[in-house]
């Protein structure tokens, strides 16, 4: 690890010592002097409630509320850490050697602040209304569902163009497998996208880059749908691609703000199913409009239409939630109220630094892949789960509609098998929420990531099974279509179970390191989903349905024992580990 992982390190370290079993820090002063040491500034508690005296308040300690209220000590070393996390914290390589200019008005520069960490505002208490875990179940929900339909839509708009990938083919005399270009590229936009927008998120806030991204999105998906040549298509759908990343890459993030440890996993939960349901919902839509007198062109207008709706709601009624920078927002406002021009928060002292930013996005991601094996092994299986969600936009055409003759929009009916499939999922994580829940009060609220793995394992016999269930009853037309139609209630039970708990695995196990873990892990599954449909078609007609999912099947059965081993294995490796925390070993792993 390079300085600032290890800076980053610290003071995750700091924020959290009861979940590092090597630091034995108890009493709230040692964990003063640990964050001190670890972000180079003291301790702000007491800056919550101090107000200087010239505006007519009294000063407040509040220490002995921090040692009462750990929540609240937790969350100021936590901001303290996606501080030091954050791009831009470090201005070590914008350093200037030119002399300073004069200050002007025949003025000499000012003295520093007095107790400058009196001016940075923090929460005041665990219930301070303005933290977005203490807003109203009912605004969570709202902006919950806002953020859950915009999400919807960029999921959705990837697949609705595998309808129109024949129409698109003929109006442009190019073969099918040009045409799904389209297809790939969104999807390779997904993979470069989360380079702009997670460090955007982190610098301006959620709302930005929400906002500008679906703005963006619903421009390219016009320039698609009045495109005049193929180039213009595929090239739009890219950049469409690129900004429909956005809430892929922040909505997860957004959660996370607004839900505690208990109530995060279900959320998250919701999110995963409208991800990848969404895919799933599209090709029966675009189906009947490419077959009605619409034309393909509508399949954009649809999505554009929708784009256009996601950003007008959350224009209008999205508020911010990541704590820095509504923090920023309230020292603004105390600035303009008191006049006293030295009330900052510290998301306000970050400046962007390119070879920061660099580092961060780049060749962390790069060497976390690289040089740990659960995010290298993980991060093939998911490619591996991914790729197949948008290879099967390609499969069920081939078994629904050239096998059983249904038109595009009834051959797009039977994802739903998958959809049910994950619904079931999905609800399998729900109901053991609250024996994860006993689980973690049991081990003083920290988590073992091992206890994830269990539904991983279940969910890679369960998609193998569907697999080779898909492959031996689709390539037959005597074969009733129901028969593969429930093959997706096996892959998609599969799909999310593996999905969703591996990659909240990676999170447990890498915690401050994890958005550069997910990151390697998203560019390397997105790379996938963008190949697949290039080669499915070939596949399917040359190995016919039947061995096609049946070599599918094997690779997925050969892919099984990766969590097997991570459950037994798991705690040891991360021991060796040069980014993973140290937890305390989950019963029945090995040291």
């Amino acid at each position: 690890m390079d300085i600032v992982d290890r800076d980053l390190e610290k003071a995750e370290r700091g924020a959290s010592p009861d979940r590092f079993p090597e630091r034995k820090s108890e009493e709230y002063e040692q964990v003063q002097r640990t964050t001190t040491a670890s972000t180079g500034y003291t301790s702000s508690a007491s800056s919550t409630s101090v107000v200087r005296e010239e505006i007519g308040m009294s000063t407040v300690n509040t220490q002995r509320d921090l040692e009462r209220h750990p929540t609240e000590l937790s969350r100021i070393h936590t901001q303290r850490s996606q501080h030091l996390g954050t791009v831009g914290r470090t201005l070590t390589s914008r350093e200037s050697r030119k002399p300073l200019p004069k200050f002007g008005g025949g003025k000499s520069y000012p003295p520093p602040l007095p107790e400058r960490e009196e001016y940075v505002v923090e929460f005041d208490g665990p219930d301070d209304p303005l933290h977005p875990q203490n807003w109203p179940l009912r605004k969570k929900i709202g902006i919950a569902v806002m953020l859950g339909y915009t999400t919807l839509v960029s999921a959705f708009t990837s697949s609705i163009f595998s309808t129109a990938a024949p129409a698109v083919a003929e109006y442009f005399a190019v073969s099918t497998e040009v045409a799904i270009l389209g297809l790939s590229l969104y999807v390779l936009g997904f993979a470069t996208g989360p380079i702009l927008w997670a460090p955007l998120s982190e610098l301006q806030g959620r709302k930005l880059p929400l906002v500008v991204a679906m703005f963006g999105f619903s421009i390219f998906q016009v320039a698609v749908a009045t495109a005049k040549d193929l180039q213009t298509v595929l090239l739009c759908r890219f950049f469409g691609g690129l900004f429909a990343s956005c809430p892929l890459a922040v909505v997860a993030a957004v959660f996370s703000d607004m839900f505690n440890n208990r109530t995060r996993g279900l959320a998250v939960t919701v999110f995963s199913m409208t991800v990848f349901a969404a895919p799933l919902m599209a090709p029966f839509i675009g189906g009947f409009i490419v077959e009605s007198y619409l034309g393909w062109r509508w399949t954009e207008y649809l999505v554009a239409i929708m784009g256009f709706l996601a950003f007008g709601v959350d224009f209008v009624f999205l508020q911010e939630t990541y704590p820095p920078v509504v923090l920023a927002e309230k020292a603004a406002e105390l600035r303009r109220r008191t006049k006293n021009w030295g009330i900052h928060a510290k998301q306000e002292e970050i400046e962007v630094d390119f070879r920061e930013l660099v580092t961060k996005n780049f060749s962390r991601p790069l060497r976390i892949l690289v040089s740990e094996p659960i995010v290298l092994l993980l991060s093939i299986y998911m490619a591996f789960i991914y790729g197949l969600l948008y290879l099967f936009l390609t499969a069920y055409p081939i078994v629904f509609q050239q096998i059983h003759g249904f038109s595009p929009g009834i051959g797009g009916l039977p994802y739903f098998g998958m959809v049910i499939g994950m619904l079931l999922a999905g609800l399998t994580i729900v109901i053991d929420q609250p024996n994860y829940a006993k689980k973690l009060a049991n081990n003083n609220n920290v988590p073992v990531p091992e206890w994830r793995l269990p539904p991983v394992i279940a969910g890679g016999a369960s998609f193998a099974a569907g697999l080779f269930w898909f492959g031996w009853s689709g390539y037959r037309a005597d074969i009733h279509w129901i028969v593969p139609t429930l093959s997706g209630l096996l892959t998609g039970f599969g799909l999310l179970a593996i999905f969703l708990q591996s990659l909240n695995y990676i999170v447990d196990a890498y915690l401050m390191f994890a958005a550069s873990a997910i990151a390697a892990n998203t560019f390397l599954r997105s790379l996938a989903a963008a190949a697949f449909p290039l080669f499915a078609t070939y596949m399917f007609q040359g190995l016919g349905v039947n061995w096609a999912g049946t070599l599918l099947g094997c690779v997925a059965a050969v892919l099984v024992p990766i969590p097997v081993i991570f459950l037994k294995y798991g705690a040891r490796i991360r021991k060796k580990s040069k980014f993973a925390p140290t937890f305390p070993n989950p019963p029945g792993v090995e040291n």
